[in-house]
């Protein structure tokens, strides 16, 4: 027995079954967001001074670089996430929807790149 009406059984309409790896990725990113931000507080706190040298100082160690690089990577991709569901819940034009969805994904793939490589240039000394 389905609960699920003649006319959608014939067409296969229901659930796009997607929205659940949605929510788990916002979760998961959340979580390492959560992490990492630990991580910058605790190293803002405990660094010596706030100057240009210090702070270059500070991402140009390995584990800093990696992390610093992660930290991009996970704000820029969960800024994604959250974007895509305002966009997708409160843009009713179709083809505006799209263009936007489009948009956002360049944006924040900039913006990810873009500090990845900074962190990168620090790190490796260039």
């Amino acid at each position: 027995m389905s609960l699920r009406t003649p006319l959608g059984r014939v067409l296969g309409l229901g659930s796009a079954k997607d929205g659940t790896e949605h929510f788990v990725s916002q979760r998961v990113s959340a979580i390492a967001m959560a992490i990492l931000g630990l991580w910058f507080l605790y190293s803002m706190l405990t660094i010596e001074s706030l100057t240009y040298l210090d702070l270059y100082r500070f991402l140009a160690q390995p584990l800093n670089t990696v992390l610093m690089a992660l930290m991009c990577l996970t704000v820029a991709y969960h800024s994604y996430l959250g974007v895509q569901v305002v966009i997708e819940d409160y843009v009713h034009a179709q083809g505006l929807k799209i263009l936007s969805l489009i948009g956002s994904r360049f944006a924040h793939a900039f913006v990810a790149i873009a500090c990845v490589y900074a962190v990168l240039r620090i790190g490796f000394g260039t």
